[in-house]
């Protein structure tokens, strides 16, 4: 399931322990080397200032009511996992950054970006155009597979204009079938009452 960054803030902590909510989600923690979602940072709840991590390896479901845990056991301190504490050092945030091609064309600044629930890799940014550029294009989805280097700063692509043209395909897509499942207002139409004038036509 792909899961947009805008729906995170708030997801639910469920406790399979107690079958209740005991904290929510209040931001990400994403390991900008290879941009996956590593841990999330919680409020709320029964967690404390120090416990207020949960690891994404904790994460046993994310279901459409929250993301589900054994219990409150799973909440950590960021200096009980080494990895997920150097990553916080490094005080990266994804949301903001400047999105640049090789070529230095500036597309604009990431405003949010979607994953998987299954083992929440970022799949793709939602980049933010700029002024002059938005009457076009208000924004650019841009998969992982078209970044080539992130920093404390930027975001670099390979090529905005195969972007574009891709997000153009997308749009532009017809598809060559008839869904049989789907049907047309037509069909959901009731059956029209005959009325006495329509007897006189007869």
């Amino acid at each position: 399931m792909l899961i947009n960054s805008d729906k995170l803030i708030g997801t639910p902590i469920l406790s399979m322990q107690t079958t209740s909510s005991i904290s929510r989600v209040s931001a990400p923690i994403i390991d900008p080397d290879n941009l996956k979602i590593v841990a999330f940072y919680l409020s709320g709840g029964i967690v404390n200032s120090s416990t207020n991590i949960l690891a994404t390896s904790s994460i046993r479901e994310y279901s459409r009511y929250g993301m589900v845990v054994d219990s409150a056991d799973e909440f950590i301190e960021r200096s009980d996992v080494v990895k997920i504490d150097k990553i916080i050092d490094l005080h990266f945030d994804l949301i903001g950054l400047k999105v640049e091609t090789k070529k230095g064309s500036k597309l604009g600044k990431v405003s949010g970006f979607t994953f998987t629930s299954d083992n929440f890799t970022i799949q793709q940014i939602i980049v933010k155009r700029p002024l002059v550029k938005s009457f076009v294009d208000p924004e650019l989805t841009i998969h992982r597979n078209e970044i080539v280097e992130i920093n404390d700063e930027k975001v670099i692509i390979k090529d905005e204009e195969k972007v574009i043209k891709q997000k153009a395909m997308n749009e532009n897509f017809v598809p060559n079938f008839v869904n049989p499942f789907r049907k047309t207002e037509q069909d959901f139409a009731p059956a029209r009452t005959k009325t006495p004038a329509d007897k006189d036509i007869e």
